[in-house]
């Protein structure tokens, strides 16, 4: 539709081109002739100066003896023929086609190629838009049908509280009177809460399969335009079609965009964004109701959204929608796998113990990687070997086999990753170690990774001082291993990790006796970034420097003494995995004992660890102020 828009602009105005072009060609001859007075011509004749001349309505053109050509403009009473004829002048009389109306047409030809040139650029600015340039303040809401793909309830997995309260909304619009005959009446609006990749989208997709009822999606940058004004328009014409399809569903993705705090901007009330909200704000719970539009609306920044936004009568329901837990992961694995050829050694169960703090975007990531994988090796369906490598791919990065390292590189890197795997091994609150390696992988020389036996809710100081231990016993190997003046740049990103939970233990969890129970993270300058809320004294923040340093170093201490007790198993892994690079929960365990690692004939030993086939939570998923949930210690390339 836009396509034959623009052909039909351009065929426009290429017409409009030619016709002005014939029109000035066609006077260029008038253009070049000089004008004379009436009197002049009449001399001219009389004198036998006039070779030939042209009647053309009120005008007559004519050439003299000179070669010159002349135009004057006749009275309406003059008898300009016999003059000529009297005077031998050839005479030739031109027809007259043009009338009046197409006079002022030609006119005003000119101002009209100037509006269709304006009109074309300024729908190209406004991105073209519905209805043209003079569209603007048209909704840009799109209607979904079944060509589109129909998602369906079936196909949302993992999030069943929140499917259970949209999955009224729909029974409402297919059964009102079920509810209505209690008194009760339709929500206006649900917001949907939570982090990327959710699902959120999706369920707003699903929704619009079940209902049967119109559905209109948009987003809440759509409403925002340059020109003040436009966004209250287009959330006055989107009501307008809801209505005209009532019963019907709006979703709104990404509300955040249009529904921030009022006051904030620069403009203050005039600003566009804020009279987008304001009409927003009207159209939903306003004089006019709105029977039988639900507004669905989906943000991951519920804490910028302004307080009328959120009130019951607008929103009436708030539907969070959390990471999956283990069954929900197991769920959502078997919908993206419903396309997916699995091998019989693939159990999913499994795969979704080992994804601890997955969304499902992660988890369909991880299918498709693994797919990904079966095929590049030409296999005909996908094996739980295929997951792991995909998990290990998404989790650790893909495997740098080509970086060369040096036999002294290599041999630092073991005792420092052995280091943080015997340190695990024998503190009982340290989450199970899952793999150890020395292959490089993303920014890493070599990685311990360490997986929860379920998800992780809480942290407590004891497994909090036993984590500090196992982050910090890197360093502690390689000091132990070739003494301080030797130490690498290796364990950075083991105290990045380990200053982070002390401050943490500190500034915010009140796990530290002389600190006491009093929230510091946002007064405390250089942890959060941000220098608001109250003044510290240089004495507490002193002490908490102080308390810092003193759970990171009593975790180094630990470390040091778990190494200098077990430096047997410690070599021994080492040595272990100078010679197999990568090793299991179970390998590393009888490689501690001096036994060779067991590997079965299909060459998989990774899912002995309590079912944990994949590594840790993933770092990009969890906040910056809490610590990561895994054992990976990342280490910068030399």
């Amino acid at each position: 539709m836009g396509n034959a828009r623009n052909i039909a602009f351009w065929v426009v105005l290429f017409l409009l081109i030619l016709a002005l072009f014939n029109l000035f060609s066609g006077s260029g001859s008038t253009l070049q002739s000089r004008e004379v007075t009436y009197s002049d011509f009449v001399s001219a004749v009389t004198s036998k100066e006039v070779s030939q001349a042209t009647l053309d309505g009120e005008q007559v053109r004519f050439r003299g003896t000179d070669g010159q050509d002349y135009v004057t403009i006749r009275p309406a009473d003059a008898k300009v023929t016999d003059l000529l004829i009297a005077n031998d002048v050839p005479l030739r009389a031109e027809k007259q086609e043009q009338s009046g109306f197409q006079s002022f047409l030609i006119t005003l030809l000119p101002f009209v190629l100037l509006i269709g040139v304006w009109i074309y650029f300024m729908n190209r600015m406004q991105g073209g838009g519905k209805g043209g340039a003079m569209g603007f303040g048209k909704s840009k809401a799109k209607m979904l049908t079944e060509k589109q793909g129909r998602v369906t309830f079936d196909d949302v997995a993992g999030i069943d509280e929140a499917k259970e309260e949209l999955e009224e909304i729909v029974e409402f619009l297919r059964n009102p009177q079920k509810f209505s005959r209690l008194g009760g009446k339709i929500p206006k609006g649900a917001l949907l809460v939570g982090p990327p990749g959710t699902g959120k989208t999706l369920l707003a997709r699903a929704i619009a399969g079940e209902a049967g009822v119109p559905f209109f999606t948009i987003s809440g940058s759509d409403f925002v335009e340059m020109f003040v004004g436009v966004g209250a328009s287009r959330v006055r014409d989107m009501f307008e079609q809801a209505k005209k399809n009532a019963p019907c569903i709006v979703f709104i993705d990404e509300i955040d965009a249009v529904g921030r705090h009022r006051g904030a901007g620069y403009g203050g009330g005039n600003d566009e964004r804020e009279q987008t909200l304001n009409q927003l704000l009207v159209e939903m719970d306003g004089f006019e109701a709105n029977e039988g539009v639900i507004i669905i609306a989906a943000t991951n920044r519920k804490d910028v959204l302004d307080p009328a936004l959120l009130r019951p009568g607008r929103f009436d329901r708030e539907v969070t929608v959390g990471n999956p837990d283990i069954k929900g992961r197991e769920k959502i694995l078997g919908v993206h796998a419903r396309k997916t050829p699995l091998g019989p050694d693939v159990d999913l169960r499994i795969i979704a113990r080992g994804t601890p703090g997955f969304s499902g975007a992660d988890l369909a990531n991880l299918v498709n990687e693994a797919a990904l994988t079966a095929a590049r090796i030409g296999r005909r369906f996908v094996t739980m070997e295929d997951f792991e490598n995909a998990k290990d791919k998404v989790m650790m990065g893909a495997e740098r086999r080509s970086m060369v390292l040096t036999a002294d590189q290599k041999e630092k890197t073991a005792y420092h990753e052995s280091g943080h795997a015997v340190v695990g091994m024998h503190l009982p609150m340290c989450d199970p170690v899952y793999k150890a390696t020395i292959i490089p992988r993303g920014g890493a020389l070599g990685m311990v990774v360490s997986l929860p036996e379920m998800d992780r809710l809480n942290w407590h100081k004891d497994e909090c001082e036993q984590k500090l231990a196992m982050t910090m016993a890197g360093k502690a190997a390689e000091v132990l291993k070739y003494g301080k003046d030797h130490v690498s740049n290796g364990p950075a990103g083991d105290i990045q990790q380990a200053s982070q939970l002390a401050r943490a233990m500190v500034l915010r969890w009140g796990m530290s006796d002389k600190i006491g129970n009093i929230d510091y993270a946002e007064a405390h300058e250089g942890y959060s970034g941000n220098t608001g809320g109250f003044s510290v004294s240089a004495h507490t923040k002193e002490l908490i420097e102080d308390e810092v340093r003193d759970f990171i170093q009593a975790g180094y201490e630990r470390a040091v003494g778990i190494l200098t007790d077990k430096g047997e198993e410690w070599e021994r892994l080492a040595q272990g995995l100078l010679e197999y690079e990568t090793l299991t929960g179970e390998e590393i365990k009888r490689v501690m004992k001096g036994e060779p690692p067991h590997v079965d004939d299909d060459g998989a030993s990774g899912t002995d660890q309590g079912g944990a086939a994949s590594v840790t939570a993933i770092p990009k998923t969890k906040p910056k102020k809490t610590p990561p949930e895994g054992g990976m210690e990342p280490e910068p390339s030399a």
